[in-house]
C-alpha cells in the first residue's frame, strides 16, 4: 500500500522521537569516586569474610624446635664488629678446649684432622701397644752426651759407638715397624685410603709413651 503525505511531514508511526533530557551528571561525575567506591566495598567485603581454618596458608607452619633455633640464631647475631670478633674468639676458645679434652680421652668427634678416622686410630694403637726403641733415644742420648764430656778416652770412645748402636737399632726396628703396620692395617682395611698412615705411626713411634697425643688408649702387649 504506497503511503502519500505532505513534504516535510512523517509518516504515522514514524515521527520523532521524543525528547528525554539526560541529567549532566552523569556525564561530568568523577571519575575517583566511581573509582573509589568499588575498593572501599571490597575492603569492606575483605575484611568481613572469614578464613576457613582447614584453608592452607600459604607455607608450612614451623616447628616449635625451628622457631626456637631461628630466634636464637638472631639473638645471637652480632649487630657490631666488635661483638663478631669476641664471638669468633669464644667459639675458637671453645673448640680448643674441646680438641684438647679430645687428645686426652680419644674422643674421635673434636681430634684434629690429621688423628681422625679408623685407619689412624688403629696405627696409633698398635704403635702404643709394643716397645719401640725410638721411644728411648731421648732419655740414651742424656746419657750419651754425659759420657761425651767426661775427660777420658775410654768413655769418650765407648759413647761414640753407643751413639752408633742407637742410630742403627731405630733405623733397624723403624723398618720392620713400618712393614708389619703396612701388612697389619692392608688386611684390616682393605677398601680404605690408608695414605700416610705408615708415616703417621712411625712418627708417634719416635715420641716418649707419656708424651704421645692422643694419649694411648692401649696397654703394652695389648693387641688392637
Amino acid at each position: 500500500m504506497e503511503t502519500t503525505g505532505v513534504a516535510g511531514s512523517f509518516p504515522a508511526g514514524l515521527g520523532p522521537t521524543p525528547f528525554h533530557p539526560v541529567p549532566l551528571g552523569f556525564v561530568f561525575r568523577s571519575r575517583a569516586k566511581d573509582e573509589k567506591a568499588p575498593a572501599d566495598k571490597a575492603v569492606v567485603t575483605d575484611s568481613k569474610q572469614t578464613r576457613d581454618p582447614q584453608a592452607p596458608k600459604g607455607r608450612p607452619t614451623p616447628k616449635r624446635s625451628e622457631a626456637q633455633t631461628q630466634r636464637r640464631s638472631v639473638a645471637n647475631t652480632p649487630t657490631t664488629r666488635k661483638d663478631a670478633a669476641k664471638r669468633q674468639r669464644d667459639e675458637r676458645r671453645t673448640a680448643m678446649e674441646r680438641q684438647r679434652q679430645a687428645l686426652a680421652t680419644g674422643d674421635e668427634r673434636y681430634l684434629p684432622a690429621r688423628d681422625k678416622g679408623p685407619v689412624r686410630r688403629f696405627a696409633r694403637d698398635w704403635i702404643d701397644s709394643r716397645f719401640n726403641v725410638a721411644e728411648f733415644f731421648l732419655p740414651l742420648a742424656v746419657v750419651i752426651l754425659v759420657m761425651s764430656v767426661v775427660n777420658n778416652a775410654a768413655i769418650k770412645n765407648i759413647a761414640l759407638l753407643l751413639w752408633l748402636v742407637v742410630i742403627v737399632l731405630i733405623v733397624l726396628d723403624a723398618a720392620v715397624s713400618g712393614f708389619r703396620l703396612r701388612k697389619r692395617l692392608a688386611e684390616r682395611f682393605p677398601d680404605q685410603n690408608r695414605k700416610g698412615a705408615v708415616t703417621y705411626g712411625l712418627f708417634r713411634s719416635l715420641q716418649m709413651r707419656r708424651l704421645r697425643l692422643p694419649k694411648p688408649q692401649v696397654k703394652r702387649g695389648e693387641r688392637p
